[in-house]
């Protein structure tokens, strides 16, 4: 967690581009503050022109009273103006927040999103930069306005009676070491308070996501004691936070209240010697009151600086994570893609201590369909991932037609490679826009051939708006298999130069998945191609099989080759087809 002084200094400096806009807040605050301490001048004034019964002053009174309104009037208006600019300050800051934060999302490596709870960076994106602007805004608003009134009275105060304001000088300090003393062992509570409630979010996010399978497993109350659990430390951590931070409003009160009556009692004896007017120890009174009332204030909002501080500290260590290694500074790209696929001494792992693929050779020409298959956890997604860029080996490199693909940038490798997955991802959109994801500029012709290609176009139609009609990952408008159709149906329009199908059919009907075997056939012609595969079946007619275990290739050659050799392919290829 980045320490609360670093955090202070990374807001300041987002601060920076609106400078005018605080100098302006700040101008209205002083106009705001200056009202406001003028109009205990004024009520001095007033009250020393009432000497006696019979004996007041009404003109002047009258026009005392003209000028408290006046002021409290401009006042009035200042602090309002001040209130919409602070407003615009804070949410300009948080906005720009949120939008760095997603932007380093989008630059994130892989291994970070793997890493770390869906909930948990969606809290951190959304939660916590909320909690944060709360206590930006309150900060922005106590602050200004809050020093400018304890130096504006402390100065009317010299000016009216130096004796009066060394009390209130010398009592005023053990308010700001209460504050400062409790704030600082606060922090670290409000931080153990975002990370409970982020971990709270995570889960709540994954349960509601597979409630299916919690229901389908009879895990409904376990899931309930395992978020009670959650939410119990949440309330603990929450409890002593903010309790903690409680103590401060009622301690600076108590030092306050003491201000106050030591400028009561020292100002009656003044005012008893003949020292000072009665109207002045009013105004006096006035200002010992307005001089406290900010410690009180700010001091009521240092939990919520607080935890704004430490909501703040969760966002900026997202958007300081490492992100994906830089593109090289001259990329290199072959100027047609043919598909030859070298792999050299490759070497990968996603945490030191499991070595998974160590020391990987391959060979793939140009056009060939290759297909992986073996047992999971043998490696197959991995090495599709390391193809991708999704991840950069530890060791070795991998050539596209020569060129080492960490010198090609990632936009233009994933552009020359078509990718359908067993996990299928849909955005908030309409069908048409969905298949259109990689070809925005594609017209309608083309999208009705590419869903027609992959066997979506006839249950497209029957839906309410056909291509136009609005979908999403959650919709149950579509079952598992026309979503996985959709996206076979997205690469379809696209047809790069290379095809990664990994599981591509997994959700479709037996029937389906012969016809769009047949399109994905016809899609292959003259492309590399990679095929993931479980299903034997599927893969039959692949131009190689490779047959992985532990991160090797075990065996390699044509389907009827390996039945052949009677190995770990035949193995496997019999367990999915001998009758039991």
């Amino acid at each position: 967690m980045t320490k609360k002084s670093n955090v202070l200094g990374k807001i300041l400096r987002r601060l920076r581009r609106y400078i005018p806009a605080i100098v302006g807040s700040l101008l209205l605050a002083m106009l705001y503050v200056a009202m406001s301490l003028y109009i205990p001048v004024l009520v001095g004034r007033g009250i020393d022109r009432i000497i006696q019964a019979g004996n007041v002053d009404f003109e002047a009174i009258s026009k005392i009273l003209l000028s408290i309104g006046i002021c409290a009037g401009v006042g009035a208006l200042a602090h309002w103006l001040m209130t919409l600019i602070n407003n615009r300050i804070t949410y300009c800051v948080t906005r720009d927040i949120r939008n760095e934060a997603f932007a380093h999302l989008q630059v994130l490596p892989l291994q970070y999103l793997d890493s770390h709870p869906q909930g948990d960076t969606v809290s951190r994106v959304i939660g916590d930069v909320d909690t944060f602007a709360e206590g930006l805004l309150m900060g922005f608003t106590q602050l200004f306005t809050g020093v400018m009134t304890i130096l504006g009275t402390l100065f009317l105060m010299l000016r009216i009676n130096w004796m009066i304001a060394l009390v209130v000088i010398v009592i005023t300090p053990l308010s700001l070491l209460v504050a400062a003393f409790i704030a600082n062992r606060t922090h670290a509570m409000f931080t153990l308070q975002a990370q409970v409630r982020g971990e709270q979010t995570a889960m709540i996010d994954e349960t509601v996501a597979q409630m299916k399978v919690v229901q389908a497993f009879g895990r409904e109350q376990k899931t309930l004691e395992q978020f009670d659990e959650v939410n119990g430390r949440l309330k603990k951590a929450s409890l002593q936070a903010i309790f903690f931070s409680s103590l401060t409003n009622p301690c600076t009160r108590f030092v306050n209240a003491m201000v106050y009556a030591g400028v009561g009692v020292v100002g009656a004896l003044m005012a008893i010697s003949g020292g000072i007017t009665v109207g002045y120890l009013t105004s006096l009174l006035n200002y010992a009151n307005q001089y406290t009332k900010p410690f009180n204030e700010i001091s009521g909002v240092v939990a919520e600086v607080q935890n704004a501080l430490a909501c703040a500290g969760r966002v900026f260590d997202l958007i300081e994570a490492p992100a994906m290694p830089e593109e090289p500074e001259q990329p290199q790209s072959p100027d047609i893609v043919h598909g030859g696929i070298e792999i050299q001494n490759l070497s990968f792992s996603y945490t030191p201590d499991k070595p998974l693929i160590s020391n990987f050779n391959l060979s793939v020409k140009p056009d060939q369909r290759i297909a992986i298959v073996g047992p999971t956890g043998c490696g197959k997604t991995t090495l599709i991932n390391l193809l991708m860029r999704f991840y950069d080996p530890q060791e070795g490199r991998i050539l596209l037609d020569g060129i080492d693909i960490a010198d090609m940038t990632r936009k233009d490798l994933r552009k020359s490679i078509g990718m359908v997955l067993q996990d299928t991802w849909l955005k908030a959109g309409t069908v048409r826009e969905n298949i259109a994801l990689g070809k925005p500029d594609a017209t309608m012709e083309e999208i009705v051939e590419a869903a027609k290609k992959a066997n979506a176009h006839s249950f497209i139609k029957r839906l309410p708006q056909g291509y136009d009609t609005m979908i999403g990952e959650d919709d149950d408008m579509l079952s598992q298999g026309q979503k996985q159709l959709v996206c076979i149906a997205r690469v379809m329009l696209c047809l790069p130069p290379m095809l990664i199908l990994d599981e591509a059919t997994s959700s479709i009907d037996t029937r389906t998945e012969m016809r769009i075997q047949k399109a994905f056939h016809a899609m292959m012609e003259g492309r590399t191609s990679f095929i993931v595969a479980h299903r034997l079946s599927t893969i039959q007619e692949a131009d190689v099989i490779l047959v992985m275990r532990d991160g090797k290739i075990v065996e390699q050659g044509t389907h009827k080759n390996l039945l052949a050799q009677n190995g770990f392919y035949a193995q496997l290829y019999h367990s999915q087809f001998e009758q039991t």
